[in-house]
């Protein structure tokens, strides 16, 4: 149990405490006073105290919030590294986006890694930030990078065991398709006055080539007078059981410009384990289809998957890399509330995990593969994150823009969170529809009309 004396920042600690394996069982106290400019924090546990000084200065009541934040969190990271003898790789870090902190200090016109060695970042992971960053250039504008559009496909031929998406087996859901497909369509065509300049669109799930060709093709064709000077374009195709040629030529004839496969594991004992009704080969044979179209493609990949070894994920690694898609994205495994492996995975070993990561890291160097994105969640494995990497010329706008909000994001679909920023992503606001697809369906117009409202200041 964790209590402090400013109530806004218990959940920001509970995120540290979160970090290390069984220090929510723990009775820590903690105390942050300002005086004589600089913060001192105090933390009990165990009967001991730790108490840490960091001087300080603000220029607002915002930077005045983020400054208590995160020297409370160092000084709590540090008392409960000294107590349980556990490092993390990023330290005090608990945001999700590394990267904007880096690029915050980049703009402030200095460098980012005094901060990060501050806050325990491990060497390792500050130099993957600053390849990440390099990665990104030609790409990241913070001041005036446009709209991104994202349409939702939350269909799936079955649920895999460690997903906590809001995806449900076609089987049951395929009875809204038809008041869906309508649905998206109605909301594509109010979309044209909210896009200014459009960088990307993106179809993601789900699962969207669980779609039979003439439904993934309405989509398609509702999107068709949205796009822009041959923006790139995304479909999530998805698990290999479902693509078709007939799919992949829908895509091509409306644009598309890059396609996912997302393999997740090249074991078949894994893939069995996980839910999957597919082999390794069929990942393979999906390649081989889609090569002829010319689409760039990315390939998913996860570190701690369930009773997978550490030879058998560097078998994945090297697989992808031979198969030679333009991005790779390696996640580590997240098991959320909503995944049914969460209540029935032992931890994976630190260890093991650790060295995952670190063959992905060098694999992808030597096969000329860049990271250009990352970002981390709650509750990830050895409390790590994903890395999306790529071919030199190849990275995905989509994915930078988001992940590092300099976009505006236009989305649409069930389970979609809009995002419009305001004064370069100082304030952001955001715009979500329902997850349940029958409520979503209800309430279209209204939804509608609320997003015109956020975009065009109605």
């Amino acid at each position: 149990m964790l209590t402090t004396n400013l109530d806004f920042l218990h959940p920001e600690l509970m995120d540290v405490v979160r970090l290390f394996a069984g220090a929510e069982d723990m009775q820590i106290l903690h105390a942050v006073a300002y005086e004589g400019g600089a913060f001192t924090n105090t933390v009990t546990m165990d009967g001991r105290a730790f108490s840490a000084r960091d001087e300080a200065s603000w220029a607002d009541e915002l930077h005045y919030k983020s400054l208590v934040k995160r020297y409370a969190k160092l000084a709590l990271y540090d008392a409960l590294s000294a107590v349980t003898g556990v490092s993390l790789p990023w330290g005090a870090l608990t945001g999700i986006r590394p990267t904007r902190l880096a690029h915050a200090e980049l703009e402030a016109g200095r460098p980012f890694a005094p901060l990060f060695e501050r806050m325990r970042v491990s060497p390792e992971n500050t130099s993957l930030v600053a390849r990440v960053i390099e990665g990104q250039k030609g790409i990241y504008e913070r001041w005036n990078a446009g709209c991104d559009l994202f349409v939702s496909l939350p269909f799936c031929p079955t649920k895999c065991e460690y997903c906590s998406f809001i995806t449900a087996p076609i089987a049951a859901t395929r009875k809204y398709l038809p008041d869906y497909l309508a649905a998206l369509e109605k909301e594509l065509a109010a979309c044209a006055p909210l896009i200014g300049n459009l960088r990307s669109v993106y179809i993601g799930g789900g699962t969207p080539f669980v779609l039979e060709a003439e439904e993934l093709g309405r989509v398609l064709a509702a999107v068709a007078p949205l796009r822009q000077n041959g923006c790139e374009y995304t479909v999530e195709a998805g698990r290999p059981d479902v693509f078709t040629a007939e799919k992949l030529e829908v895509c091509k004839r409306y644009g598309v410009t890059r396609i996912c496969i997302n393999a997740q594991s090249f074991s078949d004992a894994t893939l069995a384990r996980i839910g999957r009704k597919h082999t390794a080969a069929d990942v393979v044979a999906a390649f081989g289809l889609a090569r002829p179209y010319g689409f760039a493609i990315n390939c998913d990949l996860i570190a701690g998957l369930t009773g997978e070894s550490f030879e058998e994920f560097c078998h994945s690694v090297d697989t992808a890399i031979a198969l030679a898609p333009e991005n790779i994205t390696v996640h580590t495994l997240c098991l959320k509330k909503g995944a049914r492996l969460k209540e029935e995975t032992a931890r994976l070993e630190e260890g093991d995990l650790s060295r995952m990561i670190a063959y992905s890291r060098a694999a992808l160097t030597k096969a000329g593969y860049e990271p250009y994105y990352l970002y981390r969640q709650k509750y990830m494995a050895g409390a790590h994150e994903n890395v999306g990497w790529t071919k030199p010329g190849h990275a995905c706008v989509y994915n930078v823009d988001v992940m590092e909000e300099i976009a505006d994001n236009l989305a649409v679909g069930a389970n979609a969170v809009s995002k419009k920023l305001f004064s370069g992503g100082a304030r952001i606001e955001r715009h979500g529809t329902p997850k349940d697809i029958p409520t979503y369906l209800n309430k279209v117009d209204r939804l509608i009309a609320e997003r015109e409202a956020l975009f065009l200041g109605k």
